[in-house]
């Protein structure tokens, strides 16, 4: 029998790295007058692919890959190794990997920042697959990245559970089918639940591997 798989969002999900990520943004807009307040970052930033946000918020600029790539390699420099996991996630991970349920990462993040990042929390070895929306042909709010690591996974969206943290990434796992979980490190539940999720936890201590099986079986609904 095929094992459920865990689909993990990075940025906001697996750990709290937004206002790293708003600063970067901050800086690099304000010499062209753009005040990123926290209203701004998480209407027009947040769980969006960086290459779209350039390219509407600056439109003018003629490199909006450059434009990204910079921005990431500042995040980068600034990420804080080792770096705190959301609460609970190393365990539920570790759980998982135990039990021989399939793992992999979904993100809009570039893929020397996804690196980055499960290095920094120390869980780059539980996944085989990470997929990056960029380099996939739709990003997040698209399902492709989800169903793109369905495929690598071998797991039918039936058998999957996704967690996410922002609008544009909830939509995007719910659309593949997966059972969609949100995370409330910026967003509220109701915000969560009108993008498709399921179900919204604070953090993975509020969830444990039985309760993720029973969600799969229809047993329990929240």
């Amino acid at each position: 029998m095929t094992k459920p798989a865990l689909l993990f969002d990075l940025d906001g999900t697996m750990l709290d790295t937004d206002a790293i990520h708003a600063r970067v943004f901050a800086e690099m807009m304000a010499p062209y007058g753009i005040e990123v307040t926290h209203d701004f970052y998480m209407a027009r930033v947040h769980g969006r692919l960086n290459v779209d946000i350039f390219a509407e918020i600056l439109p003018d600029l003629d490199d909006p890959q450059g434009l990204s790539e910079a921005k990431e390699a500042e995040f980068r420099n600034r990420l804080p190794r080792p770096y705190p996991g959301m609460p609970g996630v190393q365990a539920l991970v570790r759980a998982a990997e135990a039990e021989g349920w399939r793992l992999a990462v979904v993100t809009n993040a570039m893929r020397a920042n996804a690196e980055a990042m499960l290095q920094a929390i120390d869980l780059r070895d539980a996944f085989e697959v990470i997929v990056i929306g960029e380099e996939c042909e739709r990003g997040k709010p698209d399902p492709m990245p989800y169903r793109e690591a369905m495929r690598q996974l071998g797991v039918a969206p039936g058998h999957c559970i996704a967690f996410e943290d922002s609008p544009s990434g909830m939509r995007a796992a719910a659309g593949s089918g997966a059972y969609a979980i949100g995370i409330r490190s910026s967003l509220d539940d109701a915000t969560l639940r009108a993008s498709g999720a399921r179900e919204t936890l604070q953090d993975f201590k509020d969830i444990s591997l039985d309760a993720l099986c029973a969600r799969l079986k229809g047993e329990t609904t929240t």
